[in-house]
């Protein structure tokens, strides 16, 4: 199968691209750094000659309001034109759980945006929603605060590793289109400060947390269930305690 993974040299592409060969399959990484950018269209039709599967799990580089729906909706649009001029009979995208819930996040609302247009599309389609990445975990706390004492919210939170993440695209990848979506999380879910406790504590990092219901979330405010996945999500095999020991300090302020 011949596959062009949008995004393909970042966090998440790099390791889809890297499964995919693996199984045998013909794969493209396309980037902006490649020559393919799907906000001016340039390069997408080329990269797109003879694909059969392409999967976009290519992310903003900036998360402010404007910016981030801009990128997923004029991605969305050139990367669907291109796909039905060469005839793409599966389109994969890596989406998050929780964005049809609306918590009043700009990121979250760019994402159901992207989620509108590849239904919209007429190519068939697989969304697989992710929880937040384990990764990001120190995104979160910084977020909260560089003070001594940063508040963070106790909404729900079943963070996922890349790992698992990446087998989930690819596995989607190699499948049949779902005409839907598909959730993923980790195999333990946490209120979010104490999540970020914990990672506090496993990376040396002094800052105290103190959890609160009304602390935002990138700017909305969750609730309980907001970031869970629903009944018959797919479960990773990587929990928070193997994450962290992986992880030798290297994301303590990242």
């Amino acid at each position: 199968m011949k596959i062009l993974v949008i995004g393909g040299t970042g966090l998440i592409g790099s390791k889809v691209v890297a499964r995919l060969r693996a199984q045998g399959h013909d794969v493209t990484a396309a980037s902006p750094s490649t020559g393919v950018n799907t906000q001016t269209g340039e390069g997408l039709d080329a990269a797109m000659t003879g694909v059969d599967t392409v999967v976009d799990v290519a992310n903003s580089p900036s998360f402010a309001a404007d910016d981030v729906m801009r990128f997923f909706t004029t991605a969305g649009r050139n990367i669907a034109a291109a796909e039905k001029k060469a005839g793409v009979s599966h389109h994969v995208a890596l989406s998050i759980v929780g964005t049809d819930r609306k918590p009043g996040n700009a990121y979250f609302a760019a994402k159901d945006a992207q989620e509108h247009l590849i239904r919209e599309s007429g190519v068939p389609y697989t969304i697989v929603r992710a929880t937040q990445f384990l990764e990001f975990t120190g995104g979160i706390a910084n977020e909260a605060g560089t003070g001594a004492t940063i508040v963070v919210s106790t909404g729900g939170i079943q963070p996922i590793s890349s790992e698992d993440v990446a087998d989930a695209v690819a596995e989607a990848a190699m499948g049949e289109p779902r005409q839907g979506f598909t959730e993923i999380a980790g195999p333990e879910a946490f209120p979010m400060d104490e999540l970020v406790r914990r990672y506090l504590r496993a990376t040396g990092d002094p800052r105290e947390v103190k959890g609160d219901p009304k602390a935002p979330y990138f700017g909305g405010v969750i609730g309980p269930d907001s970031l869970l996945p629903g009944p018959g999500a797919h479960l990773g095999k990587v929990g928070l305690e193997a994450w962290l020991a992986s992880q030798s300090g290297v994301h303590a302020k990242s």
